[in-house]
């Protein structure tokens, strides 16, 4: 559902950044408001999720999970759909002007502000989820969680309140992936979440599930894939060939690349 999270925060940012930028604001000011109002948007979607469809199914199958997941992320479409009359939803590019150059010669390589700021807001989210995730006392309450959630139960920990946070957490973080996409291109539309949500599963994959670090590696190798694949055989047949690559890299080491084949104490 995290792809579909990300198509609504982008709309969010979409709608705030036109408004802002009607009142005269700033691209700056625009970008940063657009981006808090994805976040917040997104974060309130995600919570209400958790509170009133997930987590009545956690002591459940995985099976209802992934149903009730699948059925959550066709409903926020359908809902965009109607909404926009399934029309693409357009604001003008930011910081279109400005260009840095990196390399001059002998192949010129420039790049926009937008990009700088979008590749900048990465690595600080980055950053900031493993501080937090390392540092905090939610942090170790979230590791207890995914580690033995009975257990951190019994230690007194307030796992349902952990489990929406993470929710909020992880749906506040697809919305900055959604602004990215939105304001480097300039649009959004209600199907953009679907690839999105692809990428995002694939990334986690190949670098191995229940790691941070692991799914950092995975959407970096994804991207390589990408524009190695668009530069040697162009665009129109990209994702079904670096899917099928992912596929056989999978079949060769189902775990991921830096996954393992240890397994939750909960699971064992």
């Amino acid at each position: 559902s995290f792809g579909d999270l990300a198509m609504f925060g982008s709309f969010a940012a979409v709608y705030i950044c036109f408004g802002r930028l009607l009142q005269g604001d700033s691209d700056i000011t625009a970008a940063l408001l657009s981006l808090a109002a994805a976040m917040i948007c997104a974060g309130a979607l995600g919570q209400a999720s958790a509170r009133f469809i997930f987590a009545p199914l956690i002591k459940g199958s995985s099976l209802s999970f992934m149903i009730a997941a699948l059925g959550f992320s066709i409903a926020i479409e359908e809902v965009m759909r109607l909404t926009t009359d399934a029309r693409d939803v357009w604001v003008p590019p930011l910081f279109t002007r400005q260009a840095i150059t990196l390399v001059s010669q002998p192949y010129p390589v420039k790049v926009t502000l937008s990009t700088l700021l979008a590749m900048s807001l990465s690595a600080v989210s980055l950053l900031a989820l493993g501080l937090l995730l390392k540092r905090t006392q939610f942090g170790r309450k979230w590791q207890a969680c995914a580690q033995n959630e009975v257990l951190a139960r019994l230690c007194g920990v307030n796992t349902p309140r952990v489990i929406e946070l993470t929710f909020v957490l992880g749906a506040a973080l697809a919305a900055v992936s959604g602004w990215t996409s939105a304001i480097s291109y300039g649009g959004t539309n209600f199907f953009v979440g679907v690839m999105l949500g692809f990428k995002a599963m694939f990334a986690a994959v190949i670098g191995g599930f229940g790691s941070v670090r692991g799914a950092v590696v995975g959407a970096a190798c994804l991207a390589v894939l990408e524009v190695v694949w668009s530069a040697n055989f162009g665009t129109a047949y990209r994702d079904a060939g670096v899917f099928g690559i992912i596929i056989c890299v999978l079949l060769l080491k189902p775990e991921g690349l830096g996954g393992d084949a240890t397994h939750r104490e909960s699971e064992i």
